[in-house]
């Protein structure tokens, strides 16, 4: 099995270097991917009460030869949870789902400043974990802004920002804020989706060859060489498996470069999801 790196966060917690995703992973075949997927080496599961599939992760963990101790869950609160006591009650809810007694990390889904409520938000996170919900809380997509308003309100500053980042969407200049705050970057859809090609770009299938790689290790190699983990997904056991065999080389500066010259910016969003208008209320 792959020895996998991990993170230091700002509360002392160690995180696996790479998270294994689970949008769109649902029901049976869904169980087989996590399973296979922890069988793989993967420790860090993370899910969303929006993905519909927490108790299918649960189930997960009860089949998998894995003690519950060596795995890291990680599931978000979504948007019509904001307020402070739906926001206790939902993670309750969500463990009563997933049928385990805390959460190793639990993070805000997206800011809705619209709606401009996520302090409430963070200090329903920030009491869970005083409860013992939670473990580590983090949050997903804020931007420096929604990031200063909510540690100025509780003095509580996130140990992990889960965002959109991926060649086509670099996301750089949050990466960086968030190392300025002492926050990891999370990548999710570090492979852009299944609605772009980025899986299939030159640059990026020029440097597999070059390093005798997968173009989808080259991308996860990019994000750990920029302190970022990803959040990756496979579906197949020999994929899963792939995406973790990536820390025996590394990308030269140049290369680096490259492919952050790739960036679109906004236009490379997958799904055009701008935290300061995308409305997550379901």
């Amino acid at each position: 099995m792959t020895k996998i790196e991990k993170f230091e966060l700002n509360d002392g917690t160690s995180l696996p270097a790479i998270g294994f995703g689970t949008v769109n992973v649902q029901g049976a075949q869904g169980l087989n991917s996590v399973l296979t997927a922890i069988d793989a080496g993967y420790r860090l599961i993370d899910t969303s009460t929006n993905y519909m599939n927490e108790g299918m992760v649960g189930e997960a963990i009860r089949r998998s030869s894995v003690p519950r101790e060596e795995l890291m869950i990680n599931s978000k609160l979504p948007g019509k949870a904001h307020e402070y006591d739906k926001a206790i009650k939902m993670i309750q809810e969500s463990l009563y789902r997933i049928d385990i007694d805390y959460f190793d990390k639990y993070l805000i889904h997206w800011p809705l400043p619209k709606q401009d409520k996520y302090e409430e938000a963070w200090q329903a996170l920030v009491d869970a974990q005083k409860f013992g919900l939670i473990k580590t809380i983090g949050v997903s997509n804020f931007l420096p802004e929604h990031l200063e308003r909510i540690i100025e309100k509780t003095g509580v500053t996130p140990a992990t920002n889960q965002i959109e980042r991926h060649p086509y969407f670099n996301n750089n200049a949050l990466v960086e804020a968030n190392k300025k705050l002492g926050i990891l970057t999370e990548a999710w859809s570090p492979f852009g989706r299944e609605i772009n090609d980025v899986l299939e770009n030159e640059t990026i299938v020029k440097l597999a060859e070059k390093y005798g790689k997968e173009p989808a290790q080259i991308i996860i190699r990019w994000n750990l060489q920029n302190g970022v983990m990803p959040i990756v997904k496979a579906s197949s056991f020999s994929h899963q498996k792939a995406n973790l065999d990536v820390f025996d080389f590394e990308l030269s500066k140049e290369d680096i470069q490259e492919i952050d010259a790739l960036d679109k910016g906004e236009e490379g969003r997958v799904e055009a999801q701008h935290p300061n208008e995308y409305e997550e209320f379901d």
